[in-house]
């Protein structure tokens, strides 16, 4: 099992595991655009979806971090795909995205307390 630490920088990707509705993936992305520290964008190289691409943008003020995330992503399966995308999938990536940026408020918070 190989383990990476430190911040990823434009056009690095980063390959990693998740299960999704049961089912394990291996899912890459790769750096498309850096404003450091004020915004990146990560998009899809390999995985289920026919396209991703997730901004990440960052503001600073007394002495606080604000991120807003602007998620946008495209279901396989053409019109089936969308239909899915309407019903299932929409609320379960909002649902995916706000457990996931809970680890890392948490990861962040105890990386600052160390330093």
């Amino acid at each position: 099992s190989l383990s990476t630490s430190g911040l990823i920088e434009l056009n690095e990707t980063v390959t990693w595991s998740a299960v999704h509705f049961g089912v394990g993936q291996q899912l890459t992305t790769i750096i498309t655009e850096m404003d450091s520290p004020m915004y990146f964008v990560d998009e899809m190289v390999k995985e289920a979806f026919k396209s991703i691409r997730h901004e990440h943008h960052f503001s600073f003020e007394e002495g606080k971090t604000t991120m807003i995330d602007q998620f946008y992503f495209e279901s396989p399966f053409g019109i089936l795909g969308k239909l899915v995308k309407l019903i299932i999938l929409k609320k379960y990536m909002t649902n995916f995205l706000l457990e996931r940026n809970k680890a890392i408020k948490l990861a962040a918070e105890k990386q600052a307390v160390i330093a």
